[in-house]
């Protein structure tokens, strides 16, 4: 019985959320958002302009500390592990790197967008 109620609770605010979702966006969308490139750049320009170094970089950064937090998820699963203390003391130093990395290029500026 609890298991048909959950289900039914599940399914029903699932419904709800996918009928929510349909009528909250805006349904005139502007230019920028018909347009197939997002990123700031002109899609009918040369393609010889000078790549943005700094969008590079941001762009870098993201991936990089998304990429750390895909390898800390599994970390609670360390706890049982024969020693544990190992593997927190791993974790504790992959973030102190990128701690110091981030506070580095923060430092350096190269975080600020524009000049």
């Amino acid at each position: 019985m609890n298991l048909i109620t959950m289900t039914m609770i599940a399914l029903t605010l699932s419904v709800i959320l996918i009928i929510i979702s349909f009528w909250l966006p805006l349904m005139s969308p502007d230019q920028e958002k018909l347009s197939p490139y997002e990123c700031g750049f002109d899609p009918l320009g040369s393609a010889r302009l000078p790549f943005s170094l700094r969008f590079f970089l941001i762009a870098i950064l993201f991936l990089l500390f998304d990429l750390e937090i895909a390898l800390l998820l599994p970390l609670p699963w360390g706890d049982q592990l024969p020693v544990p203390l190992l593997t927190h003391l791993w974790a504790a130093l992959v973030l102190m790197l990128l701690a110091l990395g981030l506070i580095y290029e923060w430092s350096q500026g190269g975080l600020e967008w524009a000049e």
